[in-house]
């Protein structure tokens, strides 16, 4: 049956526009119901009912047991992880958020004091006109990227915004050329800062410190009263006292043949994962996330998980394949182990909830800020290939229409490409004559639908500079026949960040006790996750920019 206002968590109403008095029954979070956010990257709807299926995911399929599952839902387009991460916490896509993917570019932004890990260059900030930059929220702006704790002054396995150099931030001409932090880059308020705002605790684990932009707008992302995030581009390192939840020790290193990242390795991202399931499991039992000291169990708090996305696009060592065997997706040996390791991740939650009397008070949403493509083995084609014959890329065409930071030519981070490719030119007035270019050469481009002038604005808002255009609207955007990815890597198979059904179509799940089986086939989208957290714990979703802007609505059938 449907959630009853009557049985939900009063954190109580939201205070007209959250200027009113705090009411009482905030004043024990702790004692209060929860919601716990879970975000799977990369798994798709589809994976969800194989595994049910196949009996191989039995927590999951007990979280179904009492849940409704939505098979039709689309995450943010497109579906890189920060566009991905914003629109379920803030119920809004790029068009308002802004964040349209953890490398993009801004025509109005500066370029950082000095070149991130990865190579956005260091560059002159002049006040007071638009400038134009790249710009990263990814492990190039950490202090030190190779540590696990992103050399911020944490433990050897922790890590928080105090990992971010703010000397690697692109600057704002319009504020005295300030460095523009990961919450303050995004547009809009999240739940984090409604929750927060009405004495609410919160936390939220991540894979990068620039994902405390889910703090959202305001001062050394003040919303997140527990923030951890491991950098997952670090360098391989033993983790003594760490086990994975289906049992493999993470001291000493689980697999030495692979110690650049954890991405690197099906093992090691295990172990990554199992550090963020530790800090929930903490914070399930009333504690902060690395048990130190005692903490209210959050309102809302929760992680995300790397295995299943690894194990989907990775080729390990250049011959060890995850993903798919066939175009029904079907699992790879590899990748079923993948999911299984999140799956009993899963359960230990779950039964720590239990344990501590929180499991029928607390809403447990599972759902995945993108998917990969593409599933069918068959259809990847890498372009330029890995011996760099397979085609050029869109960006390859168009260089010198291209801001330098951006270009292929260049020395830097390079284009925005993945299974997607999003241009922004240095002259918008040149956008047809790219445009064009790319279409003469659609076949070595692998073009599968090619959106600039009116057909992006029925996405997203003009490309152009304020007060006639968003400046982080990119001029053209290419989406490629499925299963292209722009790469020349050994190590991928798959990708995200596209529109294609495989990167877009997620699962997700929303669970409690007293919830009856249900499954939904009315489409749905990732975004209207935040307004259903916000009613699940008695506030207000119109609290949410986004949803006022964008007329998101909660999730159906739930309440």
């Amino acid at each position: 049956m449907p959630l009853q206002p009557s049985r939900l968590p009063v954190l109580a109403g939201v205070l007209a526009a959250l200027v009113s008095p705090v009411p009482a029954a905030f004043a024990g979070v702790a004692d209060s119901r929860h919601v716990l956010l879970i975000s799977i990257d990369g798994m798709h709807a589809l994976d969800l009912r194989n595994c049910i299926q196949a009996r191989s995911c039995p927590n999951l399929a007990a979280l179904g047991a009492t849940g409704v599952t939505y098979t039709r839902t689309s995450a943010s387009m497109p579906s890189d992880s920060f566009p991905g991460l914003m629109a379920i916490v803030s119920g809004g896509t790029p068009r308002t958020v802004g964040a349209y993917y953890d490398v993009a570019y801004d025509r109005v932004l500066a370029p950082p004091q000095n070149t991130t890990g990865n190579g956005v260059a260091g560059g002159r900030c002049i006040a007071g006109v638009p400038n134009g930059t790249t710009t990263e929220y990814e492990e190039g702006i950490d202090l030190d990227q190779s540590k696990l704790n992103g050399g911020g002054p944490y433990a050897t396995a922790d890590g928080g915004i105090l990992s971010i150099d703010p000397t690697r931030l692109p600057r704002d001409p319009a504020n005295g050329c300030a460095p523009v932090y990961p919450w303050n880059f995004v547009r809009t308020n999240t739940i984090y800062g409604v929750i927060h705002a009405a004495h609410g605790y919160t936390a939220w684990s991540d894979k990068h410190p620039a994902y405390a932009s889910v703090s959202g707008p305001g001062a050394n992302a003040g919303n997140i009263d527990d923030f951890y995030a491991p950098e997952i581009n670090s360098a391989v390192i033993p983790l003594p006292g760490v086990t994975t939840a289906t049992g493999m020790p993470c001291a000493p290193i689980a697999d030495t043949t692979q110690v650049d990242s954890w991405t690197d390795s099906f093992k090691n991202v295990q172990c990554y994962d199992a550090l963020k399931v530790n800090a929930i499991l903490n914070q399930i039992h009333g504690r902060f996330h690395d048990g130190s000291r005692a903490a209210p169990v959050p309102a809302v708090f929760g992680m995300n998980f790397q295995a299943v996305s690894v194990g989907q696009k990775l080729i390990e060592g250049g011959t060890q394949a995850g993903g798919y065997t066939d175009a029904i997706g079907t699992p790879s040996t590899t990748l079923q182990g993948q999911i299984a390791s999140v799956d009993a991740a899963l359960g230990r939650m779950v039964a720590a909830l239990r344990e501590g009397g929180l499991l029928e008070s607390t809403t447990i949403i599972v759902t995945a800020k993108h998917g990969q493509s593409p599933i069918d083995p068959a259809r990847f084609l890498p372009i330029p290939g890995h011996s760099g014959t397979n085609g050029t890329s869109p960006a390859t065409l168009v260089a010198s229409y291209l801001p330098d930071s951006e270009s292929p030519l260049g020395s830097g981070i390079g284009p925005t490409e993945d299974d997607i490719s999003l241009l922004w030119l240095k002259h918008p007035s040149d956008t047809a004559a790219a445009a064009a270019l790319i279409e003469a050469n659609a076949a070595a481009a692998g073009v599968g639908e090619l959106f600039y002038g009116p057909s992006l604005a029925t996405m997203f808002d003009k490309p152009g500079l304020p007060p006639h255009g968003d400046p982080r609207t990119p001029d053209i955007i290419v989406s490629p026949h499925v299963g292209v990815v722009y790469t020349g890597s050994t190590k991928k198979q798959a990708e995200h960040g596209g529109f294609s059904h495989d990167d877009t179509n997620v699962l997700l799940l929303v669970s409690r006790p007293d919830l009856k089986p249900h499954t939904v086939t009315t489409a749905v989208e990732t975004t209207q996750v935040a307004p259903t957290i916000l009613k699940a714990l008695g506030l207000d979703p119109k609290a949410l920019d986004a949803v006022r802007i964008e007329g998101t609505r909660p999730l159906p059938d739930l309440f």
